[in-house]
Order: C-alpha cells, then structure tokens, then sequence
C-alpha cells in the first residue's frame, strides 16, 4: 500500500488531536469526579436532591463540561479524518461516524442535568407533585447518564478500534504503540456489547476495565501527537531494493 507523504494539514491536525484527546479526559474527569459524583448520595434521594440545590452552580458548570466535552470529541474526530483520510477515506470516515454519534448520546446527558434541575425547582406547575416523587424523578434522570454512557460505549469503541487499525496500516505511529491501541479497542467493544446483553457482567469484569486500556492508548497517543507528530510512512516502511 503506498501512503502519500504527510502534508502540513495532517501535521497541523495532529496538534490538534493531540490536545483534543488530553482536553476531552481532563474535562470530562473533572466534570464526572470533581463536581457531579460527589452530589450524589447513594441510596439517599432525598440528600441528593439537596445537595444539587444547594450546589446549583457546580452543577451547572457540570452542564457546561459535558457540552465542551461533546465539542471536543467533534473537534477530535475532525482532526483524526485529516489525519487518516490518505490511508482509507472510507473507514477514515466510519471511524468519524461511530465518533460522532458517541458524540450526541453524550449530549443526552446534559439534558438529563438538565431536566433533574427543572424538577427540583421551584415552578408552580411543580406544586401538584409530592417533594419526594419530585426527587425519585430527578435521581432517576442522573442515573439515566450511566445508560447513555453505555450504550454510546460501544460506538466510542468501534470508532477507536477502526482508527487504530488505520494508525497501523499508516506507520505515522509506532506499530507497538498502534497494536495496543487496536486489542484495548476491540477489548472495549466486546465487553460493551456483552454489558448491554448481560448487565451483571460487571460483577466478573470492573467496568472500569472495559475502557481503561483503551484510555491508556489515547493518553499515550495524544502525548506522541503533541510532542513528536507523525512519523513519515516511508521511513517506517522501507522499499526493498529489486534484485
């Protein structure tokens, strides 16, 4: 397979790959861990209605995180199509797709914030509902954010097992680094679909180990975008010489 030699635009995007990779686990972890997990209460309703009323702008910042966090996966997506369009536009494109839908379920979950605030308010048309239905509503609503999550799960996977395959194929990484990155993917696609068929499989696999790897990969590959971009295919595929 011959591989057009890499042009500024794929350079420019990898930069920007790079950074939207560490933008989008640093939003997102912050979002997730630093201001909405610490709201909920387990088993306790009714606390975690008040601690959102009480900490109404955290979690309206939380909002915000999760709608940059959605816009850097479609910069990050944009950028991942320049990058591996010469290798396979075709599936350059799919793994843009699957990417970009993942993309949209995560924009259901601020609707959910959303619509668990509104049910906390304060409105008239509220009044007609008891308190504690109004509450079960709400932490319904947040517990709806697991299920988008996993079902876009699979999609986010599919999209990075597709790029990985053609960051191999390109040589604009190392092939090591790009094998990973395709078994963690691939990983992360079985273990989603096996979760949505059979939702006691996290007690035999962490869910936290379904993605896991595959973030491994995407921190260490947006590290090699940022600092030492993409290598040239041809240095990494050298033409044997014709006897």
């Amino acid at each position: 397979m011959t591989i057009s030699p890499i042009d500024n635009s794929q350079r420019t995007a990898a930069k920007v790959a790079g950074f939207a990779y560490l933008f989008t686990m640093v939003i997102v972890v912050f979002a997730n861990y630093g201001l909405l997990n610490p709201l909920v209460v387990p088993g306790n309703v009714a606390e975690t209605a008040r601690n959102i009323v009480a900490h109404e702008q955290s979690f309206r910042i939380t909002v915000i995180c999760f709608l940059m966090y959605s816009a850097g996966v479609v910069v990050l997506l944009t950028a991942l199509y320049v990058i591996l369009k010469p290798v396979n536009r075709g599936l350059a494109l799919v793994g843009a797709l699957f990417r970009l839908v993942f993309a949209l379920l995560w924009l259901l979950t601020t609707l959910n914030l959303l619509s668990a605030l509104r049910l906390l308010g304060s409105a008239s048309y509220l009044q007609v509902f008891e308190p504690n239905r109004l509450q079960a509503l709400a932490r319904l609503y947040l517990a709806a954010n697991f299920d988008d999550y996993y079902v876009g799960l699979p999609f986010f996977s599919l999209a990075s097992t597709v790029c990985s395959y053609l960051w191999l194929k390109s040589n604009y990484i190392p092939r090591a680094l790009a094998a990973f990155g395709l078994i963690s993917s691939a990983w992360c696609v079985l273990c989603a679909f096996i979760f949505l068929i059979f939702p006691h499989f996290n007690k035999i696999v962490n869910d936290y180990w379904f993605d896991s790897p595959m973030v491994i990969f995407e921190m260490v590959l947006s590290f090699w975008l940022l600092f030492k971009g993409l290598r040239p295919p041809e240095t990494a595929e050298p033409v044997l010489a014709r006897s």
